[in-house]
């Protein structure tokens, strides 16, 4: 069904999706054309590279996730919508990062699973539009199809793809959620963001592994998130030591960008730090058997990795940490865990741990924090 629809409706129509949108707990709401062919380009590039890693997914979409008409027909214009994450209250990051005897995990995964709650946000914004202008073909997505959401929130004047690859806006940073509607309605797209981030090189130079191989390009195959979330198999040994104590996830390059000074804590409940996850001791995590470890990450989008990849990077952490007895009893309780993939963790851990022991003076302070930036 085809709605008729004038122009000057659909210019109210967009001011009033926006202030839904808000009314909704959205931080801010814009509306993109979807014509991606610079960012198709880019993105073909990327794929030739090889820098997508053993992400096969990402090759095997092609030219669906730039041409939204073409993963959804009639498509004509992108709802695009933005929710801060960053948890109040939560354990000061750096702090976290520079005591290898904790755990550190990526800001956005220590609440609720966001893909749900930002689904139902976007059904019940779709469906506010619908009830003000009838039936209209739409698709909501929340990191959920193959679709180039940082593009469209770009073009939908929600900020600028940093040189981290993540969205920054000049007045929230980049501590936020991306959402989508694809609609069939002809709205007033918005004008896209500039970028800020001038001669700026802090993300490029704080990342651990150098996966910013150069601005606005990472390989995914240097990345820490990429490797304890994304990696099924063995974290390569080149960047075990640089791992540190992330176990899953890493913020290193929105910790060091100067915009992220103005972001604003979340006011959602369900991304509120849960379990002590924010700053967690790496020998009590590593003692969790699967029941536990689907118990603690029940409504979490940490699950997704399973128990055996749990144990893996924090084996590596362990690794990484300060030897002490307990850090040792730890290791070899896994010494004979049924997977070879955390058995060879383990191993390469205990290994570190007696070599760091050996080479150390039995005097010696923990090593010295790296720098913040």
């Amino acid at each position: 069904m085809t709605l008729v629809v004038t122009d000057p409706q659909l210019a109210e129509l967009a001011v009033a999706i926006k202030r839904w949108g808000r009314e909704l707990g959205f931080q801010r709401v814009g509306i993109a054309a979807i014509d991606l062919g610079e960012h198709e380009a880019r993105l073909s590039e990327w794929l030739a590279a090889g820098f997508h890693g053993d992400m096969a997914y990402m090759a095997r979409h092609g030219v669906r996730r730039s041409r939204p008409a073409e993963l959804v027909p009639g498509t004509v214009r992108a709802i695009s919508a933005r929710m801060d994450y960053l948890p109040p209250e939560a354990a000061e990051p750096w702090r976290v990062l520079n005591d290898r005897a904790l755990g550190y995990l990526s800001r956005y995964a220590l609440g609720r699973d966001y893909h749900k709650l930002l689904r139902r946000r976007l059904q019940r914004l779709a469906e506010r539009i619908a009830a003000t202008v009838g039936p209209f073909g739409y698709r909501v997505f929340t990191d959920s199809a193959p679709a180039l959401e940082k593009a469209l929130a770009e073009k939908a004047g929600l900020g600028w793809i940093g040189k981290h690859s993540n969205l920054l806006d000049r007045r929230a940073g980049s501590w936020f959620f991306l959402g989508e509607i694809y609609v069939d309605l002809p709205l007033p797209a918005d004008e896209a963001a500039t970028a800020h981030c001038g001669r700026c090189t802090a993300c490029l130079k704080v990342c651990p592994t150098r996966a910013i191989v150069a601005p606005y390009r990472v390989d995914a195959r240097r990345c820490i998130s990429y490797h304890t979330i994304e990696l099924a198999g063995s974290i390569p040994l080149e960047f075990r030591r640089a791992i540190g104590n992330r176990i899953y996830g890493c913020d290193d390059c929105q910790l060091a960008c100067p915009w992220n000074r103005f972001a604003r804590p979340t006011v959602e409940v369900d991304f509120r730090a849960r379990h002590g996850l924010d700053a967690p001791g790496l020998s009590g995590l590593f003692a969790w058997d699967e029941r536990e470890f689907l118990r603690r990450t029940e409504g979490s989008a940490i699950r997704r990795i399973g128990h055996q990849r749990w144990l893996r990077n924090i084996a590596v952490a362990l690794g990484n940490a300060p030897p002490s007895p307990a850090i040792l009893a730890a290791l070899q309780a896994r010494l004979r865990h049924p997977s070879e993939l955390v058995r060879e963790h383990v191993a390469w851990a205990l290994g570190v741990q007696q070599q760091t022991t050996a080479v150390r003076p039995t005097n010696a302070g923990p090593p010295s924090p790296r720098p913040k930036t």
